[in-house]
């Protein structure tokens, strides 16, 4: 090759590549470059890039980090100028040099100084050997150094550069790491609120049990002010203040994730706004602002939004109503505002009393009782029981719709009804006015999820316990003294000893990223999934004592369902924040649909979404029709959610809304006839009883002895058709005990001997088949091809 053709070639080299291998070129260009370094220079290359390499407070945590696919590359057009400047690679002699590379403990402690741990060395270096193995022509100035450690010109040592350029193209979040603690420091919240800095605000703390008047006196100081907001945890609180607002003459807009209404003829807002808390806005100037149920401010999931409530409020009072286990918390907090906290406390306005016997058969109810269940499957087995002792419940649990709670608590609470049991579930806890008399408790554990995301089953808090006990005997409702016992007598020790405990000062309030950090998460990572994002966001995090990040499972498990749509991040993002419930798959698989819609710019019309959920809908006939339809509910609830974040792809709200009122009411006359529907379900095994469970057992401690327990158990006996019903197993007195406490009729008997006959022939019949299967397969295992 020709001095002149050399040049040429060197010229088009970039300038920094000609400056870091001018010693690495073919031997016609040696005579016009400087030597090559010895040892000594790379030992100052290195230690000069190490210097320069992100330390860092935290270690990430690496398994996070997923590598990004680089292809290797293909035949260039100007050819392989390496390989005309120096010559084609021996690929025996590169493996070998590779392998040498890996080896080499001063290269993985070097890596290690970048960020590459044992894991990610790795995984770089397999991406990296397969890339240089792989490409048919490699960048010139690799292919140079590649040639001249072949020679021994060059030390292996000399190919860290190149490894470390290609292990920040697979895991890019090594090339940014300062950059992104940066933008997740969340140390210093007060700070990201400046509106609200710029006044000194009032805080109130009305601090106080269930039932002692200290919302009250917070929205009687929101009511008399000139402009206010109130953050309440819920949808039916929210209603609430407003249809109280209104009533008082005082003008009140409502606004929740999925409804927005102006009372003001002209469109125009009004001075007060009662909202959900997570609704509230943080630039409006108010007068007076109250923060309801401030203890929430710890929650795993939702407490960011009372953080962001507590420090963002541009009011001059702010009012918060809770336990008085959150006043240390936010006195701490104020502090870092330069804000002082006045504390009034208030009293049980009625009294209160835990009894010393339980409740044992619910034989023993009386008119105002609620038996407070955590399963629903407890709420449709209480709920078939006293049925069948000729009473009549209302029923509330969590996926009801409000309207449906607000029916249910209405006929409990009517006097002229002959309903006067209610069977519940902690749903009660806030947000309905009920005439209770006693809380029975039916169980004192209850699942749930920590900071972590994990499932814990333990006994339910003191705070929990005292926040259902105090439903009982409130001052506004006919029973005037309230009542808490155990449906079981061996927890009835254990009740009281929760109710007797002090409760856990709260230690920290709950922050969630924004979509402007996630987008400058993203700006860095363009690669990276939302999901992903997510995980290295939090790992990167840093907060102090005071603050933790809230649990974003439900976030991220949103990401992962449409990850793979088409959307613009922000987009994404808010879909990702829009709250559905995991558990229920209809309503999953509708957020995939809406996702999919939009990414097509196809508005999703009142006729599509009519023909999506096959309206109309016909009533309840059994439980998983009733569930069926609360989901869709929640399906009407993700649209309109949707409506006001995208409202030109969602455009058809005011209909909706129109439609969801038909189903509440579809919904509303299901639950009126729960107990025929349990009764359905049970008759054709549609209702899946956890009263057998292991869990349950170790659930309900001791209750073994109780009747309700046996009753309950009985109950399951639908699911449990491979025992049968003969003398043999004991099955007639069983029969004669289940038809006498009235859970078995004698056409019912008849059934399940019907079926559990039916069954076990087809049991027989599948065993016979199964073992001519097995003979079958062990002989096609003969064949290597069977396969």
């Amino acid at each position: 090759m020709s001095f002149s053709r050399c040049t040429l070639l060197w010229a088009r080299l970039p300038a920094g590549r000609q400056v870091g291998h001018r010693a690495a070129v073919c031997p016609a260009l040696r005579s016009h470059t400087a030597p090559f370094p010895g040892a000594s220079g790379r030992v100052s290359a290195v230690a000069c890039a190490s210097s320069s390499a992100s330390g860092g407070s935290k270690t990430p945590n690496t398994s996070l980090f997923v590598p990004l696919t680089v292809k290797p590359q293909g035949p260039s057009e100007d050819g392989d100028v390496g390989a005309e400047l120096t010559r084609p690679l021996d690929k025996n002699e590169v493996k070998k040099i590779l392998d040498k590379f890996y080896k080499r403990k001063e290269i993985q402690k070097l890596g290690a100084d970048y960020g590459l741990d044992a894991r990610l060395f790795h995984q770089a270096f397999i991406s990296f050997r397969n890339y240089i193995m792989q490409s048919h022509s490699l960048d010139v100035d690799i292919h140079i150094i590649l040639n001249d450690i072949c020679f021994s010109a060059a030390h292996v040592d000399d190919l860290f550069p190149f490894f470390l350029r290609h292990a920040k193209q697979i895991f890019p979040v090594l090339e940014c790491k300062d950059d992104l603690r940066k933008i997740s420091d969340l140390r210093i919240p007060p700070n990201w609120y400046p509106e609200a800095r710029a006044i000194q605000r009032k805080i109130i703390f009305h601090s106080g049990p269930t039932n002692s008047g200290k919302t009250y006196h917070a929205i009687q100081k929101y009511l008399s002010a000139k402009s206010g907001v109130y953050c309440g945890p819920l949808k039916l609180l929210a209603h609430e203040i407003f249809e109280k607002s209104n009533a008082a003459g005082v003008p009140c807009d409502l606004v929740t994730g999925e409804e927005r209404v102006t009372v003001e003829p002209d469109g125009k807002q009004a001075a007060h706004v009662a909202c959900t808390v997570e609704m509230c806005s943080v630039i409006t100037p108010y007068e007076v602002a109250v923060i309801d149920e401030i203890q929430m401010i710890k929650d795993p999931a939702r407490g960011w939004a009372w953080t962001r409530a507590l420090l963002g409020l541009c009011a001059k009072e702010i009012h918060l109503c809770g336990e008085s286990a959150a006043i240390d918390l936010v006195t701490e907090l104020m502090y870092t505002t330069g804000e002082d906290v006045e504390v009034r406390t208030y009293q049980r306005l009625t009294p209160i009393s835990v009894l010393d016997h339980a409740l044992e058969s619910l034989d023993n109810l009386r008119p105002g009782d609620c038996v407070v269940c955590f399963s629903k499957n407890d709420i449709y087995s209480v709920s078939r029981q006293i049925e069948i002792r000729g009473l009549e419940s209302a029923v509330i649990y969590g996926s009801l719709p409000p309207g449906t709670k607000l029916a249910q608590a209405k006929k409990f609470n009517d006097p002229d009804d002959p309903c006067k049991i209610l069977v519940a579930t902690d749903a009660i806890g806030m947000g309905l006015n009920l005439s209770i008399r006693r809380i029975i408790f039916y169980s004192l554990i209850k699942p749930s999820i920590n900071e972590k995301g994990e499932r814990e089953i333990e006994p339910i808090t003191t705070s929990q316990a005292l926040q259902i006990a105090g439903r009982a005997g409130r001052f506004s409702s006919k029973f005037k003294e309230g009542e808490v016992t155990t449906m079981n007598r061996e927890d009835l020790s254990l009740l009281k000893e929760i109710l007797s405990r002090p409760v856990d000062p709260i230690k920290a309030a709950g922050l969630h990223p924004t979509a402007e950090q996630i987008e400058m998460f993203a700006y860095h990572l363009p690669d990276t999934t939302l999901s992903n994002l997510i995980d290295i966001f939090v790992d990167f995090s840093q907060v102090d004592g005071q603050y933790f990040v809230c649990n974003m499972d439900d976030f991220k498990f949103s990401a992962e369902l449409i990850q793979h749509i088409p959307l613009s991040l922000r987009v994404r993002y808010v879909f990702c924040t829009a709250p559905i419930n995991k558990k229920q798959p209809f309503v999953c698989s509708s957020l995939l649909q809406f996702a999919r819609q939009y990414s097509r710019n196809e508005p999703l019309t009142f006729s599509w979404l009519r023909r999506y959920i096959k309206w109309p809908l016909l009533p309840p006939k059994n439980i998983k029709d009733l569930m069926d339809l609360e989901a869709v509910h929640d399906v009407l609830d993700l649209y309109l959610w949707l409506s006001y974040r995208f409202i030109d792809m969602f455009p058809d709200a005011s209909l909706v809304r129109d439609l969801q009122k038909q189903l509440d009411g579809i919904i509303q006359d299901g639950v009126h006839n729960i107990t025929k529907l349990i009764k359905i379900s049970e008759t054709h095994k549609l209702l899946n009883l956890e009263g057998l469970s292991a869990e349950s057992s170790s659930r309900l401690s001791g209750t073994l002895k109780s009747q309700a327990r046996r009753n309950r158990s009985t109950k399951a006996l639908g699911s449990k058709a491979a025992e049968p019903l003969s003398p043999a197993a004991g099955g007639k007195s069983l029969a004669s005990r289940l038809v006498q406490q009235g859970l078995l009729t004698a056409d019912m008997l008849k059934q399940l001997e019907k079926e559990w006959m039916t069954q076990q022939t087809e049991h027989d019949k599948e065993r016979t088949e199964s073992g001519t299967y097995s003979k079958g397969t062990r002989r096609k295992k003969k064949d290597p091809d069977s396969d």
